[in-house]
């Protein structure tokens, strides 16, 4: 591993643990409380939330399942349909005349809008959380998936033409690798904020999950179980982004 690449694991973790080390300090004696103007049981240290983690790991392990299969299912819709609506609108200037506006307009309506209605018709199950994930991770892989598309070089594709490639060989062959780093910074996009999007929609309705928790943990002021449960959202944030970067290097070689 090079001096490089060793940098770039230690610098965020000893950011990470410089961070953590003054909230310790600063939750000890009271700093924090005391600026916030609140109980100190209201702001709980790393060690009291590393507690949390550890004596409510089964409880935590079963709602933090429940999130993180919204969140792939949804991830996988999303990702399949923003891909299928991108070839699609690549393939037919009318269709994506028509149905370019329309996927902007659907998606700048609120996840919080969205989310109750889907709610009340489908129950609390967990088909509408996969929906409203695919909902907002379809829009980012669908624009930068189209852009990859039509960013392809022209000369390519007269080479292509003069070698009599019908135009779904132009496809494979030239644009859809063209697309492949637009695809992958959509999809980084996408999973950073699936995370945040399965919390809304379970806190339109849910039986079990981490937002489920969140919620009740916070009503009974057990803070550090809620910082546990978020410790947990930013570490599946963190991994889904970790696996998409290492299936770009994997995938896209050329780079």
């Amino acid at each position: 591993m090079s001096s490089r690449a060793v940098l770039r694991v230690l610098l965020p973790v000893a950011l990470v643990a410089a961070l953590v080390g003054a909230w310790q300090i600063a939750a000890a004696n009271g700093a924090i409380a005391a600026a916030l103007s609140v109980e100190p049981f209201l702001v709980p240290s790393p060690a009291e939330v590393a507690d949390a983690l550890w004596s409510s790991r089964a409880l935590l392990a079963e709602n933090a399942w429940v999130t993180l299969r919204e969140i792939l299912l949804g991830l996988a819709v999303g990702i399949l349909v923003g891909i299928a609506l991108a070839t699609l609108m690549r393939f037919s200037r009318l269709l994506r005349d028509t149905v370019y506006p329309l996927t902007v307009a659907l998606q700048a309506v609120p996840v919080v809008v969205i989310a109750p209605i889907l709610v009340i018709w489908f129950g609390y199950g967990i088909g509408p959380k996969v929906i409203i994930v695919a909902l907002a991770c379809f829009f980012p892989i669908t624009v930068t998936t189209l852009d990859g598309l039509r960013s392809v070089d022209p000369e390519a594709v007269k080479m292509m033409r003069t070698l009599d490639a019908s135009r779904w060989a132009i496809f494979r062959r030239v644009e859809a690798p063209t697309a492949l780093p637009s695809f992958f910074s959509g999809a980084k996009v996408a999973v950073a904020i699936a995370p945040i999007v399965a919390l809304f929609a379970e806190l339109a309705g849910s039986n079990s999950g981490l937002m489920r928790l969140i919620v009740e943990d916070n009503n009974n002021f057990h803070e550090a179980r809620v910082f546990a449960s978020a410790a947990i959202l930013a570490l599946i944030g963190v991994v889904l982004v970790g696996l998409t970067t290492l299936a770009q290097r994997l995938v896209v070689t050329w780079r």
